[in-house]
């Protein structure tokens, strides 16, 4: 990326950041200065006013308003340093990202992994150094997910069109990026989607009207005839009067209702907690302008709604709801059946919104799903946008790499599956590139499925489901041995293949786990079923005799292997026609220190 505009507009906005944040850092230390010496004075001119009487009493009282001005500078000032330092974190990891530093650094989603997912493991999408690392720039748990649903579930190829079409509208958009990343006071806040689901799977908290009512008058009574009493309006022996028939009415009802109250408010606790990140997010996309349907959609949704008002209003009442947990509140929050009405009101609240909530966070997770992919998009700028095709199945790329190689090292190659029942037969000696090549090409088809820019010059492609046996391995816990899981995945490739669905296939040294005269069996039907179904894709093998099913339907031998056949273990790790004439297995024992 040396030389690329990107990270030289990266850097740019790194050094703003770090002037920036050294500029709120040098005010602070300036007020802080004010706050000190005015204190000081203060208490000087205290002692001299009152001890030695050497001027006015009410000259400390003038400098009163100077020291609270600079309380409240340094104290703001916090905010301010903390929102510096955020923004510095934020372009410190796009650099990060664009200087190959971002391995381990990010959200690595492994609480996404699934072993029995037909391509997850295979393509390497989650862990450390993994795609969804490299692209999860999401401010909350909630768009992660998201993002992770956006990169494992097939959806229909229009789906993926209107992603596509929002992404590269979002492409450009690095300063509403930035607001994004920078929501909510701390960067330790959350959005959960389990959270606010925790809530909406519990019965709404409901009571009569007659009780609610009850419950108003008795409180409304208690407070009331108290203050009209401090304020020597009503006799305090009618006001004892009042207070002995309210208090235990509210009590009652406080009892009655104890169980439900308390199991709402614990559930409200998180949700209190995250739920502004995700309100300020609403926000900001309801005064937002889109273009592309599916933003479009989401904005007109929000805005018709009031989505962010009204989560607003639901945000402050569990902060009243809250007031109650202040030592000076507490008892008196008790008699005045203060958490019962406010659970009450909140619940209300819920059953009229729940199903609008649950509408506009499935709104957010979008949004931010396609905002991730438009940051990667932006931070690749040479990394075009598929076309998406109807006739297919099909993936024919050039140039085509994997993105997460640098580019420097990256070697790429042109791949043509033009037509239902093409497929390669990869083969070549080990560490030759095979497996890479086979996940190269599962790996882009993701990222446009997702909507995202690919890593090639250029790629065409229908819908297509992806399969892929590539890292498949045996299970102790599950006992299951390798050669039975990779037959369970080949079954489900096969069911998709039957079902009409647009299949690529992505298989690595298949049927490895039996002997050669049953694996070429095996492997030609499965082939031969799969092509007949007009499933695509490549198969790489360590067998030659598996070469001979691609003269026998609509295949083709390629191969990978050294640079230029003299030393073996020298791979230029591009893609040749037809079948290899090399072996490195030999050298490889002897490098291993094994005597041949």
């Amino acid at each position: 990326m040396d030389g690329s505009p990107i990270l030289a507009e990266y850097q740019t906005k790194q050094q703003e950041a770090e002037g920036a944040l050294a500029a709120v850092r040098n005010r602070q230390g300036s007020a802080l200065t004010a706050l000190l010496g005015t204190t000081v004075l203060l208490l000087a001119l205290g002692w001299m006013a009152w001890k030695e009487k050497a001027v006015p009493a009410w000259y400390p009282i003038l400098l009163l308003p100077v020291v609270a001005y600079c309380a409240r500078r340094y104290t703001s000032g916090h905010a301010e340093e903390r929102a510096a330092t955020r923004l510095l974190d934020w372009r410190a990891s796009g650099l990060a990202r664009l200087n190959g530093e971002w391995v381990g650094q990010g959200y690595d989603g492994t609480e996404f992994d699934n072993a029995d997912h037909v391509f997850q493991r295979d393509l390497d999408l989650f862990g450390q150094g993994s795609l969804f690392e490299l692209l999860a720039t999401a401010r909350t748990s909630i768009g992660r997910r998201r993002l992770a649903e956006y990169l494992t579930q097939h959806v229909p190829l229009e789906e993926s069109v209107q992603r596509q079409e929002a992404v590269r509208e979002l492409r450009p958009m690095v300063e509403l990026r930035e607001k994004i990343g920078l929501l909510g006071r701390f960067e330790t806040q959350e959005s959960k989607r389990e959270t606010f689901d925790k809530w909406f799977a519990m019965p709404v908290m409901k009571a009569p009207v007659a009780v609610r009512l009850v419950a108003l008058v008795s409180t409304s009574a208690c407070v009331i005839s108290a203050l009209l009493g401090l304020a020597m309006v009503l006799p305090w022996s009618l006001v004892v009067l009042i207070l002995m028939i309210c208090v235990p009415v509210n009590c009652g009802l406080a009892l009655a209702y104890q169980p439900d109250v308390r199991r709402t408010v614990e559930a409200l606790q998180p949700v209190g907690v995250e739920i502004s990140v995700f309100r300020e997010g609403l926000a900001l996309l309801q005064h937002s302008e889109f273009q592309s349907a599916k933003l479009g959609a989401i904005v007109r949704t929000l805005r018709e709604a009031g989505a962010s008002g009204s989560i607003r209003r639901i945000e402050r009442m569990i902060v009243w709801l809250n007031e109650r947990n202040k030592d000076w509140f507490y008892g008196p929050s008790m008699f005045l059946l203060y958490a019962t009405q406010m659970t009450l009101a909140i619940e209300h609240w819920r059953g009229s919104h729940q199903e609008n909530m649950r509408a506009w966070l499935d709104d957010w997770a979008e949004f931010e799903a396609l905002n991730a992919l438009a940051g990667y998009g932006y931070e690749h700028p040479e990394d075009p946008f598929p076309e998406l095709v109807v006739d297919g199945p099909a993936f024919v790329g050039e140039d085509l790499g994997h993105p997460l190689l640098d580019e420097e090292t990256c070697v790429r190659n042109d791949v043509a599956l033009p037509g239902p029942g093409s497929f390669y037969v990869v083969s070549g000696s080990n560490m030759a590139g095979k497996s890479t090549f086979l996940r190269t090409i599962g790996v882009n088809s993701v990222l446009a499925m997702a909507g995202a820019p690919v890593r090639a010059r250029r790629l065409r492609l229908s819908g297509l489901r992806v399969c892929a046996s590539i890292s498949v391995g045996d299970s102790l816990l599950n006992r299951k041995s390798k050669f039975l899981a990779e037959v369970e995945r080949l079954k489900l490739t096969l069911e998709y293949a039957r079902a009409g669905e647009p299949v690529l296939f992505l298989i690595d040294e298949i049927f490895s786990g039996t002997n050669s005269h049953d694996r070429g069996i095996a492997a030609a039907a499965v082939v031969k079923t799969l092509t007949e179904c007009g499933a695509i894709g490549a198969l790489s093998t360590h067998d030659l005799a598996l070469t001979a099913m691609a003269d026998e339907t609509l295949g083709r031998n390629v191969h990978m292997g050294s640079r230029n056949g003299t030393d073996p273990m020298d791979f230029d790790y591009l893609v040749k026609p037809g079948i290899t004439k090399e072996s490195n297995a030999l050298a490889i024992a002897r490098m291993a220190g094994v005597p041949i």
